[in-house]
């Protein structure tokens, strides 16, 4: 048993582990039995499965906040809250480029299925060297507390504008560099068809795939700021991580639902930028006031307070506004 006793990056190994099972169960259970057919995902189901992950993600903090105590607890909620707002505007891109591809809602969710995959793996390496630089020089949260306060200025900014899918870098980088398909194939990522150039039978990619490319580019964009958010609340790689994943874990079925009003939560971005900005500002307020660090229950209630606002005055600017029963292309 002392294996599974012993810590690793602060907290027990069985403790990770048990993460890990959920984590795989979950994953199991989502493709192997609610959606082994292929099929669309209409918004009631998308409504009562992001419930269902939402609760599960509550759960989890709850069990934290009695296992490793109300700050740990408060802290996992804090990152769960700040990470499943940051991927309410991951979908709405998410949106844009299945509508850029014309991805039909029938191959959706096997695309974000996978793109979920790589999210967990990227999240991974990601919190582990922004663990190990926080660890090894204090100033690196510093560094992370300013880029936020940047990266929210930035986001108000720029809150009015779409995301152009087709002027994306690695989209262009692709395209030159791998035989690409103009048509959809089913759900296949790769096909094999004669190459019109030597007349071969080669390996094609297809708009699906470079769909779920474009999907995870998206997430190290997003990540970029969700990360230095959470470790600007909490320094403990197993909050970060677990906050992180059980707050993505829900993404795919919070879209189906989204997707469908995402001009109703327009006026969310702005408040998403204050939450960047003052998640890094506290970190320079707990020096000014001479505070090892910002109460977790001050952060948590300026966090609710913030995204609520933000929430209720998107639903009340765009009153009036009908949800059409289905977006093309989403």
């Amino acid at each position: 048993m002392e294996p599974l006793t012993a810590l690793w990056l602060g907290t027990p190994v069985w403790i990770w582990l048990a993460f890990i099972g959920i984590v795989i169960a979950l994953l199991v259970l989502d493709l192997g039995v609610l959606h082994r057919k292929q099929r669309e995902i209409g918004v009631r189901e998308s409504l009562v499965m992001s419930g269902f992950y939402i609760t599960l993600g509550l759960c989890f903090g709850a069990w934290v906040w009695w296992y490793m105590g109300a700050t740990a607890g408060m802290n996992y909620i804090t990152g769960f809250v700040i990470e499943k707002s940051l991927a309410m505007d991951n979908v709405f891109v998410i949106a844009m480029i299945f509508a850029y591809f014309g991805i039909p809602r029938l191959y959706q969710h096997r695309v974000l299925f996978w793109g979920v995959l790589g999210v967990i793996v990227l999240r991974a390496i990601m919190i582990g060297f922004g663990a190990a630089a926080v660890q090894e020089w204090d100033w690196v949260l510093y560094l992370f507390a300013g880029f936020l306060i940047l990266t929210g200025i930035k986001m108000w900014r720029s809150a009015d504008e779409q995301y152009d899918v087709g002027a994306s870098p690695i989209l262009r980088w692709v395209r030159r560099r791998f035989r690409v398909t103009d048509t959809l194939h089913g759900q296949r990522f790769w096909v094999r068809q004669p190459d019109p150039a030597t007349g071969r039978v080669a390996w094609f990619m297809t708009p699906l795939f470079l769909a779920l490319i474009m999907i995870e580019f998206v997430d190290v964009v997003f990540a970029v700021d969700s990360v230095p958010a959470i470790f600007a609340i909490t320094t403990d790689p197993f909050i970060v991580y677990t906050s992180n994943i059980f707050a993505i874990l829900g993404l795919r079925a919070l879209y189906f639902a989204l997707a469908a009003m995402v001009d109703r939560f327009h006026y969310l971005k702005y408040a998403l930028s204050l939450l960047l900005v003052f998640i890094g500002s506290k970190i320079f307020v707990a020096d000014a006031l001479g505070l090892a660090k910002i109460p977790p229950p001050v952060s948590l209630g300026i966090t609710f307070a913030i995204l609520a606002g933000g929430v209720a005055w998107s639903l009340w600017k765009t009153r009036g506004q009908g949800i059409p029963a289905r977006v093309e292309g989403a």
